[in-house]
């Protein structure tokens, strides 16, 4: 069995977070691609939009350095230069997906709180979306004294059994005008250009979606909040999640 030794790609504060959270779980890293190397590891997520690494470096240069048999952890692998490499995409494993859902709720807060005059408490908030970040958020917002409404496609009484209002995401409309603060997590428009007009001239508007769904110019943009606002925190859980997978065999 060989003994693991992993490279860092693509710098960046979550990534250096997690290699040092491995380094002392007695993962060694090495400081240089070479040949000895047998896993490989990436920001989550690991590419630019343009398909560039997250953080800088040439991915094919590192990988001409190595052995084809390397394990690659990142997010959003599925790329052309890796389709012969064994991959493990954190962002396809619900554990992780599921924490960092949270730790995007907290930070989602974070920056609220950075934009809005007052308290939480009694604010009236609605959260777009109700998948893996907006329960949440919601659930976030409300230990937190604030209003909360959940806007969702299709009616789910759960929300309401647990003591949330909720609307239709699809004709919100005329409703937008009681809310003092918005987050949006749903990755396709739901907040259309006529839509704000009935927005409140003092709401905050966060998008938080990969794909805006928020018109508009006065949105806040709050993507890739993990690594931006908590990179410790976001570098901790893909430590976790490396190590979770190290117990499993993967390492190996």
């Amino acid at each position: 069995m060989k003994v693991p030794v992993f490279y860092t790609a693509g710098k960046g504060s979550a990534v250096a977070c997690a290699q040092d959270v491995l380094r002392r779980h007695g993962i060694r890293f090495s400081d240089v691609p070479n040949q000895e190397i047998t896993h490989l590891l990436l920001g989550v997520p690991s590419f630019e939009k343009d398909g560039t690494l997250k953080g800088g470096g040439c991915l094919e240069e590192i990988l001409s350095q190595c052995n084809a048999d390397i394990r690659v952890f990142g997010g959003n692998l599925h790329c052309e230069i890796l389709k012969n490499y064994n991959i493990i995409d954190l962002l396809q494993d619900p554990y992780y997906l599921a924490e960092n859902a949270d730790i995007t709720a907290h930070c989602a807060i974070k920056v609220a709180l950075r934009h809005i005059n007052c308290t939480l408490k009694g604010c009236p908030v609605l959260v777009v979306g109700g998948g893996r970040i907006g329960t949440c958020l919601a659930r976030l917002l409300k230990a937190m004294g604030a209003q909360v409404c959940v806007a969702v496609r299709q009616k789910r009484p759960l929300w309401e059994v647990l003591g949330y209002e909720t609307l239709p995401s699809t004709d919100l409309g005329y409703s937008l005008g009681r809310f003092r603060l918005i987050f949006n997590t749903v990755p396709a428009p739901v907040i259309t250009e006529e839509a704000l007009p009935h927005c409140r001239e003092d709401c905050i508007k966060i998008e938080l979606a990969s794909q805006p769904g928020i018109a508009g110019t006065d949105v806040v943009n709050a993507r890739g909040l993990p690594n931006l606002e908590a990179p410790e925190t976001s570098g901790n859980l893909i430590a976790r999640t490396v190590l979770r997978r190290y117990q499993e065999g993967v390492l190996s």
